[in-house]
């Protein structure tokens, strides 16, 4: 397959990937409706510096050894699912009914980057599916390393792009989702939602 083809397949395939609804999504549009598009945009920040590390394993062959290594993965994997139960039983034991400006309820300062890097981060299928999906779009005799890096940035503008839209879709409803009963509804929400990523993914076969 030509190289131009070889992208544009890629392109058209992370597109969707990228726009299909699952945690980050969840993750950007509560944090866009609850705490605004700064501290959402530090999230999408997070996640997609998640995907270029990931990136940066596969590689280097850090994520080989995770798709293989069924206790490597293992580890990761329950690791990733205790942190999005343990974010999703704050949402939802101890929701807020307002929003103190850059900082929780508790007077601490929210890092979303360190969040949305971390959920992505502790998420190992994200390192399978890359080892995996990216070689398929490989051309054979080509620099493995510059190509995975090459891929990976596409991705990680894409999904840049779709967590600005996103972001610009919340902004218009922001006056109501900011509301009392709407912040303890989206919390509540949320957490549910993050603590059933958490299950699948405990439970979740390779």
């Amino acid at each position: 397959m030509p190289l131009a083809d070889n992208l544009i397949a890629f392109t058209l395939a992370a597109t969707l990937l990228t726009i299909t609804p699952g945690l980050d999504t969840a993750l950007i549009l509560r944090t866009a409706a609850v705490e605004g598009k700064q501290q959402a945009l530090r999230a999408a920040l997070g996640i997609n510096v998640g995907c270029l590390l990931w990136g940066a394993a596969v590689a280097f062959g850090l994520g080989a050894l995770i798709a293989v290594s069924e206790l490597a993965y293992d580890i990761l994997k329950y690791c990733g699912a205790a942190y999005l139960c343990w974010l999703g039983a704050n949402m939802l034991l101890r929701p807020r009914s307002h929003i103190a400006p850059a900082a929780g309820e508790n007077g601490r300062q929210t890092n979303w980057f360190l969040k949305g890097l971390l959920g992505n981060l502790l998420n190992p299928k994200i390192g399978v599916f890359y080892v995996s999906f990216l070689p398929q779009f490989i051309p054979q005799g080509e620099p493995l390393v510059a190509w995975t890096f090459g891929l990976v940035g596409i991705h990680v503008v894409l999904g840049l792009v779709w967590s600005l839209s996103l972001i610009g879709a919340t902004q218009p409803l922001a006056g109501v989702l900011r509301k009392p009963a709407v912040i303890k509804w989206m919390d509540r929400t949320t957490g549910v939602i993050f603590m059933l990523f958490a299950a699948r993914l405990a439970f979740s076969k390779r």
